[in-house]
């Protein structure tokens, strides 16, 4: 999520194009005695992250101080017995996002600034398609890890990503139908 802290320039409208992208990711709980939505706890964690939440800690004191025309723009429910909103806890945040499909999410997350940069002035932009090896970061095995990006030429935003083998060539890894206009 930090793609969004770099561009973050939303305005409300676009706030329900944001929860469409964040409701396509599957939710991996059990639907019995679930309090809060998926989507309310993606785009609360996401409002955190733009709002400069560096950690999951620094997400759930966000949400806990979150603005209420915030907390109604993103559909958190009132809380029936009191006259607060029911909001998740750091701990709630926590565990669902160690829970989701992180790729899925990915996705999601890169779908919505490129559906705003698709409407900012209805041109095609150039995609620059790069591997790279992430630093800092390996496999319980130990192995590094190594992911194929897409970027906006123009915003530098990370449109799509995917995890490719250690030793590939990562262009074998890129569809040829995505280079292909039609």
């Amino acid at each position: 999520m930090d793609q969004l802290r770099e561009h973050p320039g939303a305005v409300p409208e676009e706030i329900p194009g944001l929860l469409e992208r964040l409701a396509e990711v599957p939710h991996p709980r059990d639907p019995r005695g679930v309090r809060h939505a998926l989507v309310v706890v993606l785009a609360l964690t996401a409002c955190a992250v733009l709002a400069g939440s560096t950690s999951l800690l620094a997400v759930g004191e966000w949400i806990t101080d979150a603005p209420p025309s915030v907390l109604e723009r993103l559909g958190v429910r009132p809380d029936p017995l009191s006259p607060k909103r029911c909001l998740p806890a750091e701990a709630t945040v926590r565990r669902l996002l160690g829970r989701i499909d992180g790729d899925a999410l990915d996705r999601a997350v890169g779908r919505w600034p490129a559906d705003r940069r698709a409407g900012a002035d209805g041109q095609l932009h150039a995609v620059a398609v790069d591997g790279k090896t992430l630093r800092g970061a390996a496999r319980a095995t130990g192995r590094k890890i190594h992911l194929l990006a897409a970027c906006d030429h123009l915003s530098g935003l990370v449109l799509a990503q995917l995890a490719v083998s250690e030793k590939t060539n990562e262009i074998t890894c890129f569809p040829a139908s995505a280079g292909n206009p039609r």
